[in-house]
C-alpha cells in the first residue's frame, strides 16, 4: 500500500485556500456525525435505493462530506492533501471547487448505479478525490510524490513518479469493483464511486484548467 505524503516536485504558487476549507468542512461535519451518531448517518448519506425512487437527493451533497470513522477520514484527508493544492492552484479556487463537487456528483451517481436497490449508506469524499487524483495524473504526472509504503512488516518512505502512484491505484480499484460485484449489496469500499470520480476527473481536467496559471508554472 503506498500512502502519497506531498508533491515533492513543485510548491503551490497560491495558497490551497479551497482544500484548506474542504478539510475544515470534512472535519467540522465529522464531529457533527460523532454527536449525531447513527441517525445522523442515515439522515445525510446517501441511500441509493431512495435516490432511484425520487428522494433524498441533498444526499449526494451531504453525503461527500461525511464519513464512516477516523481512519476513513484520516486516509482521505491525506490523499486530499498530497494532491489537491497543485491541482487548486492549476484551476483557480472557483474552478477547483466547481470540478471538486462535480466529480463527486458523479462518483455517487456511478455508485448508485451499480447498486440502484441497495439500502446501505454510502458515504465518503473519496469519490471527489479520486477525481482530484485523476486531474493530477492529467496535469502533473511526471511529478515525483513523496509516499509512504507499506507492505507487511516493510516500511518506507521514497519518492515515486505520481503516473506510477496513481495509476497503480487506480488499477486496485478498478479490479476491487470487479471483484465486488457479486457482494455489492454488503457495504464496505465504494469501488464504482472511486473509478467514477477518477474517470471523470481525468476526461475533465483539462477543461477546467486555467492557462495563465499553468503557463506561469
Amino acid at each position: 500500500m503506498g500512502i502519497p505524503l506531498r508533491d515533492v516536485t513543485r510548491s503551490p504558487a497560491h495558497r490551497p485556500v479551497i482544500t484548506f476549507l474542504i478539510i475544515a468542512v470534512n472535519a467540522l461535519v465529522f464531529l457533527r456525525e460523532l454527536a449525531g451518531g447513527d441517525a445522523f448517518v442515515k439522515r445525510w448519506s446517501v441511500i441509493p435505493a431512495d435516490i432511484v425512487s425520487g428522494h433524498q437527493w441533498i444526499t449526494i451533497l451531504t453525503a461527500m462530506f461525511m464519513h464512516g470513522g477516523w481512519m476513513h477520514i484520516i486516509g482521505n484527508m491525506v490523499f486530499l492533501w498530497a494532491f489537491g493544492p497543485q491541482i487548486e492552484d492549476a484551476m483557480g479556487p472557483f474552478r477547483y471547487l466547481a470540478f471538486y463537487l462535480l466529480s463527486g456528483f458523479v462518483a455517487s451517481v456511478a455508485q448508485i448505479a451499480a447498486m440502484s436497490s441497495s439500502t446501505v449508506p454510502n458515504l465518503g469524499a473519496s469519490g471527489a478525490i479520486a477525481g482530484v487524483m485523476g486531474a493530477f495524473l492529467i496535469t502533473y504526472p511526471r511529478d515525483e510524490i513523496r509516499t509512504l509504503l507499506i507492505l507487511g512488516w516493510f516500511i518506507r518512505v521514497t519518492v515515486l513518479p505520481a503516473g506510477l502512484l496513481i495509476g497503480l491505484w487506480f488499477v486496485i480499484q478498478l479490479f476491487s469493483q470487479i471483484g465486488s460485484v457479486a457482494n455489492i449489496q454488503s457495504g464496505g469500499v465504494a469501488y464504482m464511486a472511486h473509478v467514477g470520480g477518477f474517470i471523470f476527473g481525468a476526461l475533465t481536467a483539462r477543461l477546467f484548467e486555467d492557462r495563465e496559471r499553468l503557463a506561469a508554472q
